[in-house]
């Protein structure tokens, strides 16, 4: 693997002081925030992009609620959040925003990704373990609801699995829905 490493720098955030790296894996830009004392087996979130939800706090999904509550909850527990630049499952912004429109036209998430030719989620976690090696990290408790994330990382123990339960609203509830009963996720 061909990662390009930043310097350490840091980050000063409304849920804490923090320390940030990011890893460059191809064309794509990972961000590391992790707590200035990292615990020896910290919690640690995997939390793929998602600028709608993240950043201009779209209702449709639960991703900025979940990082708020990560990067809360790493910064008093001494642990990281490791940002993947994976937007909209790894599809892509622009089609992202064109599955939100089949969405709008009465499609779940996953039916809209294979309208567009894509698989119900296209991501992949083997920066993953990239980045934990890195850190020295070997144990880990990963705090998620995906059981793709837990199959993913390998060469990683996870000691304990979190639950990161979010509280739906009128906009996500079937969305959720459809992670729960037809992704697997342990909602």
């Amino acid at each position: 693997m061909n990662i390009i490493i930043s310097e350490v720098a840091n980050l000063p955030s409304r849920f804490g002081n923090f320390n940030v790296k990011a890893f460059k894996e191809g064309e794509k830009e990972h961000l590391v925030i992790y707590a200035k004392k990292l615990e020896s087996e910290p919690i640690v979130r995997v939390h793929s992009e998602c600028l709608t939800g993240d950043a201009l706090g779209s209702l449709k999904c639960d991703c900025r609620d979940q990082l708020e509550y990560a990067l809360d909850l790493v910064h008093k527990e001494g642990g990281m959040v490791i940002y993947l630049r994976q937007e909209g499952r790894n599809i892509g912004l622009l089609n992202k925003i064109n599955a939100y429109a089949l969405q709008d036209k009465g499609l779940n998430t996953i039916e809209a990704n294979h309208q567009l030719g894509f698989a119900a989620d296209e991501r992949s976690y083997e920066v993953v373990t990239f980045i934990l090696e890195y850190f020295n990290i070997q144990k880990i408790k990963l705090l998620t609801n995906n059981p793709n994330k837990i199959n993913s990382i390998n060469g990683i123990e996870i000691i304990q699995r979190v639950p990161i339960i979010m509280e739906p609203n009128e906009f996500n509830k079937d969305y959720l829905g459809v992670k729960r009963d037809e992704m697997g996720h342990f909602l």
